[in-house]
């Protein structure tokens, strides 16, 4: 009996697979390692592009260097892997920038737990020795953080330097003097409220990076109907999203016998008059701008004229909701109950050129914080990849307004924490010393890899910057314009407290659960089964 209870039994379905420990924690460590290598030579302000070819059959092509955006785009089996880029998209949505670093610091950290896991120390020791490790991270980032808030003329400097810093690591990295401003400009316009939604980025193709501009209103690119007022004052505006012609008589699957072309004028005009109660319904609430989501049709839009009110179809969701929450007016289907409806408010609307395009501009909108971002650009892909790198930044100057501390950037940071977590090292007897020198190790990774990138010897650079740390200068990072150490304050270049945080946090935690895995199980694949029934 003892000789069977031993015996090996397979109590999976049939197909499923199991990986089981060190086979296991040996895949998730190359699935992590290798996203972290795929993405860890766009960092910093010398990082290079990717080009992602879309899979479709157009085969879009996407030039990035944003991080989330190159995990996003691409599909990865392994189940670490899939960790990372799921904690890069919640990087990306929590502070909107990061996203790089954060899984080049989790790859890096999985790095060190490779090597300490073959040297037999246990996971659960390595990731009591990270836990106390992050704490004096985090409380070392705290201490280094400076908060300027009170300061109205250093914060604005201090956001514009955070906005730079961000951009320097894009494309927009040479023009990032006007674009910072331009980001500046429009956050502050939000009076602390962060809500980016107010933000609408217009992107135009012709001209060049520098021709674009920040608008104190909200341009919608559509084009009013024909023979309507192409200049209004004061409007009140109806925001719908209703279809135009769904009262229409509708028969379907069905023939129609007429003894005479005069019947069929007569369905045609028992259509019209549907119509047009509709139009009139709307008209009743008073207004001389209508704003539909769907198509107006001819017909409807000739009525919209005859009583001299703007008329602009199809505009499509995102733009709809945003014109709602800037003018402050609702969006509505049904016209029944005018007092019911509450109406948008602007005291001009009209129509101006941007290249050899029309777009409508509504200026005076309840929302006073609203505003547009133009963008110009020689080629789709320079429009996209500005649009997301002025993102990224308009994302962390909205989180520095909320959370006004900031850090020194260019290495500086992880330096600071490296240091502490070295000297906790020293002073903690046993295995999770060990633990904690491979935490140290994993954040100098970062400025080496910046240097790395730039082509600069990161070997000695790191030393010197390591030296200047121990010394106290603990506001010393990379100069990556000339390739030597200094002083990141006097140089302007900053970062999110919040950012440098959340880096921190996300990749150590997604670090520690990849760590504990020692079992990863598939499921049986679905079996395909004929369609003996078809359509």
């Amino acid at each position: 009996m003892a000789s069977l209870s031993m015996a090996p039994m397979n109590i999976f379905r049939h197909g499923a697979d199991e990986e089981k420990a060190e086979t296991a924690r040996m895949s998730s460590f190359i699935g992590a390692i290798a996203i972290g290598d795929l993405v860890k030579s766009t960092l910093g302000p010398k990082g290079m592009d990717k080009i992602l070819l879309g899979g479709g059959k157009g085969g879009t092509v996407t030039v990035t260097n944003d991080g989330a955006t190159i995990l996003k785009a691409i599909g990865v089996d392994n189940p670490a892997a899939k960790v990372l880029v799921d904690m890069s998209k919640v990087q990306d949505d929590e502070v909107g920038d990061g996203t790089t670093s954060v899984t080049v610091l989790a790859a890096e950290l999985l790095r060190e737990a490779e090597l300490l896991i073959s040297k037999k120390i246990h996971p659960q020791t390595i990731i009591a020795g990270w836990r106390k490790a992050t704490q004096v991270a985090r409380d070392a980032l705290r201490e280094a953080a400076v908060d300027h808030s009170n300061d109205s003329a250093r914060f604005q400097e201090d956001l514009m330097n955070i906005a730079r810093t961000t951009l320097s690591s894009k494309l927009l990295t040479h023009h990032k003097d006007h674009f910072s401003q331009l980001a500046v400009d429009a956050v502050m316009r939000l009076k602390g409220s962060g809500n980016l939604e107010a933000i609408h980025i217009i992107k135009k193709l012709g001209g060049s990076l520098t021709d674009s501009y920040l608008d104190e209103g909200f341009l919608l690119d559509k084009k009013i109907g024909v023979n309507q007022p192409k200049r209004v004052e004061n409007v009140k505006i109806l925001i719908a999203n209703t279809g135009m012609d769904t009262d229409k008589i509708k028969i379907f699957g069905s023939r129609v016998r007429v003894d005479s072309t005069a019947k069929v004028a007569e369905i045609e005009m028992a259509e019209k008059e549907k119509m047009k109660e509709k139009v009139d319904r709307i008209l009743k609430h008073g207004i001389n701008c209508f704003i539909n989501r769907q198509l107006i049709y001819n017909y409807p839009e000739q009525l919209f004229a005859q009583a001299g009110v703007m008329a602009i179809e199809h505009a499509d969701f995102a733009g709809v909701e945003r014109l709602a929450l800037v003018t402050g007016g609702e969006i509505s289907s049904t016209f029944d109950h005018p007092e019911m409806v509450k109406l948008g408010h602007c005291k001009l609307i009209e129509e101006v050129m941007i290249g050899e395009d029309t777009l409508i501009h509504f200026s005076g909108v309840a929302m006073g914080e609203a505003c547009t971002v133009v963008l110009r650009g020689a080629t789709q892909q320079i429009l996209d990849e500005a649009e997301r790198s002025l993102h990224d930044a308009l994302c962390v100057l909205a989180q520095t307004v909320k959370e006004p501390r900031t850090v020194c950037g260019g290495g500086c940071s992880e330096m600071l924490m490296a240091k502490v977590v070295g000297d906790l090292a020293n002073r903690t007897p046993g295995k999770e010393a060990v633990a904690m020198e491979s935490f140290a190790k994993a954040l100098r990774m970062l400025p080496t890899i910046i240097a790395d990138n730039a082509g600069y010897d990161s070997a000695d650079l790191v030393a010197q910057l390591r030296a200047a740390h121990q010394e106290n200068k603990t506001t010393w990072g990379l100069n990556m314009s000339e390739g030597v150490v200094g002083n990141m304050a006097e140089l302007g270049v900053t970062e999110s407290f919040q950012v440098k945080r959340q880096v921190l946090l996300s990749a150590s935690e997604a670090a520690e659960m990849i760590l504990r895995v020692d079992n990863i199980i598939k499921a049986a694949p679905r079996k395909r089964v004929p369609d003996h029934h078809p359509c």
